[in-house]
């Protein structure tokens, strides 16, 4: 069960992460904050990023083999950086209509794949 809550706190956490780091563009393509100076938009953007802190450390730390959980410090990772793409991915081509799938990402993405294969063999 820890690992089941360790990947939905991921998701969680990087939903905020992606909108924290890209979000600020598309609210400034909407022209919500376009004359904002840029410390303001950082500051808005570490407010957001608060939120995926608080879900990032306690899955990190549910889910290390050294705190009872069953994943390794490199699985932890491989997993959290395929969740980071796949929400990215889903966030580029929704909310940015210039952003496209090509060959080349689905290509990635099979390796990503790959990667997650090879970090959970024994």
């Amino acid at each position: 069960m820890k690992g089941t809550y360790t990947i939905f706190l991921l998701i969680v956490s990087n939903v905020f992460m992606t909108f924290a780091w890209y979000g600020h563009l598309k609210l400034q393509e909407m022209k919500v904050i376009n004359n904002w100076p840029l410390y303001g938009v950082i500051l808005f953007s570490w407010f957001i990023a608060l939120a995926e802190y608080a879900c990032q450390v306690p899955a990190n730390r549910m889910g290390f083999q050294g705190n009872g959980g069953p994943f390794t410090l490199m699985q932890l990772k491989v997993i959290q950086e395929v969740i980071t793409l796949l929400i990215f991915t889903v966030f580029s081509t929704v909310l940015f209509k210039g952003e496209s799938l090509h060959w080349n990402h689905l290509a990635a993405f099979v390796c990503l794949i790959a990667a997650v294969y090879f970090v959970f063999m024994k």
